[in-house]
């Protein structure tokens, strides 16, 4: 199956559906250390919902189909799809009463995050949430240090800014643990984020008193 992105670019699929899922089925387990971020963070909403602890989905994108092939007359096959936009976060969901939205990103690098694991859509689109009184953030993983760290928004919107002002490609890893909170890892929830939005949540109560 080929999927074509806003972009243009592509992504194609050899459509060997029933290897991947045994081979997804497999790696993907609680507190497996070789997990991608994305899944560390499905299972841990999984965790969060089976507890009614908050109800938080990975965002849906929706794809045009516009070629179908027929093998068996009770199977069909995707060929060829179309993304209909640009994504704009990965996830969001409700937690105590408050709307939540946030984008999970990775890189291998050890001393910095690139700042081109960004779009500018989904800096607007955290940007309006945050205005309409959100909870934004991202969560970042350093691959090669198995470090996780939650940032506020507002954090990212700073160092976005300066980018468009003096050109930095990236965010240094030590002002990441100055400015963000840091995940630990675990088996049930896998990546237990709450405590850290629990934080952000008490930062706007405060924020709120103070305008009163």
């Amino acid at each position: 199956m080929t999927l074509n992105y806003p972009d243009g670019h592509s992504f194609s699929s050899n459509g060997n559906t029933s290897n991947t899922q045994k081979r997804t089925k497999k790696e993907v387990r609680f507190g497996d250390r070789g997990m991608r971020l994305e899944e560390e963070i499905n299972e841990t909403n999984i965790f969060y919902r089976e507890h009614d602890q908050a109800v938080i989905y990975k965002k849906p994108i929706p794809v045009q189909i516009v070629k179908v092939d027929y093998p068996k007359r009770s199977k069909a096959v995707i060929k060829e799809a179309y993304f209909k936009q640009a994504s704009t976060t990965d996830y969001n969901g409700i937690y105590r009463g408050y709307y939540v939205d946030f984008e999970a990103k990775e890189t291998t690098l050890k001393q910095s995050f690139p700042l081109k694991n960004f779009h500018q859509h989904q800096i607007d689109h955290l940007k309006a949430c945050k205005k309409q009184g959100g909870i934004c953030f991202v969560i970042m993983k350093y691959v090669t240090l198995n470090r996780y760290f939650l940032v506020d928004a507002d954090i990212i919107f700073d160092y976005w800014d300066k980018k468009n002002i003096d050109g930095s490609k990236s965010i240094k890893v030590d002002q990441i643990e100055k400015t963000g909170i840091e995940l630990k890892s675990g088996y049930r929830p896998t990546l237990d984020y709450l405590p850290a939005v629990d934080k952000l949540i008490a930062a706007k109560q405060g924020e709120l008193n103070e305008d009163y």
